[in-house]
């Protein structure tokens, strides 16, 4: 697919403002997908072209929590592969539709990563003591079913992870979120690399829409403790009800 100068610039845009409200609010990805959606591009090269490029964004976050050490090394080792397997199953899954469908279904499913990413995810502490059931079944478990979620359809992932990691594991809020950022981002290779395989991903648009997306979640990182979610938050379903009804039309109508 060749595309005017003009529609890249447009979606750089769309990805930047995704990386910045990713970095603070979450749900970045609610806003890239729909962006390649409605420039044209079918839905399964669509969700390629957005792993590639989002998998670098998602990549810069989880190198600041590794700065900070906010990692818990044996959460990882726990789950990292299981976000691998899902994913790859979720996307391999999603390549055996028909295109049309899976636009379809990514409509159905938009509304189920908002809810996700406007989620409270403050107001509770926990201690740090993980026990053998967390390890050996409820990580595991939230890393395959998040992770075939993330290959399938992908939007609002990291928000369910870190839930699923704080409200049913000891995790403490911010490990649960640096530990989604790396699940998220291996379950985002392991569906990359269905992608590629199955040759659904768009790599002339995909390295501007990765810098556009990086910068977005390196300035969108540096402002959040200055700016609160709520105002982000406010934009973010602006931008998703307008994109929504726009896929309905492109869809349904």
């Amino acid at each position: 697919m060749e595309f005017e100068i003009g529609v890249i610039v447009l979606l750089s845009i769309a990805f930047f403002i995704a990386g910045f409200i990713d970095s603070i609010a979450g749900g970045g990805g609610l806003i890239t997908l729909p962006s390649l959606l409605f420039a044209g591009i079918p839905p399964q090269l669509a969700l390629g072209t957005n792993k590639l490029a989002s998998s670098f964004g998602t990549g810069t976050a989880v190198l600041n929590f590794l700065i900070n050490k906010k990692m818990l090394w044996r959460v990882l080792l726990a789950g990292i592969g299981f976000s691998l397997v899902g994913s790859f199953a979720g996307s391999k899954t999603i390549l055996l539709l028909d295109p049309d469908l899976v636009g379809k279904i990514i409509i159905f499913l938009l509304p189920l990563g908002i809810v996700a990413t406007l989620i409270p995810r403050k107001g509770k502490t926990n201690s740090n003591t993980l026990t053998k059931i967390d390890y050996y079944l409820k990580i595991p478990l939230i890393c395959l079913i998040v992770g075939f979620y993330d290959g399938f359809f992908g939007p609002g992932t990291g928000s369910f992870l870190t839930i699923g990691f704080f409200f049913f594991t000891n995790m403490k809020l911010i490990q649960a979120t640096a530990n989604a950022k790396v699940f998220n981002f291996m379950s985002n290779i392991g569906s990359l690399v269905a992608f590629l395989i199955g040759g659904k991903v768009l790599f002339m648009i995909s390295i501007p829409l990765a810098l556009a997306n990086i910068t977005g979640n390196y300035l969108g990182s540096r402002l959040a403790i200055k700016k609160g979610e709520s105002v982000i938050q406010i934009f973010l379903i602006i931008a998703l009800v307008l994109l929504l009804i726009s896929l309905i039309w492109k869809y349904y109508f």
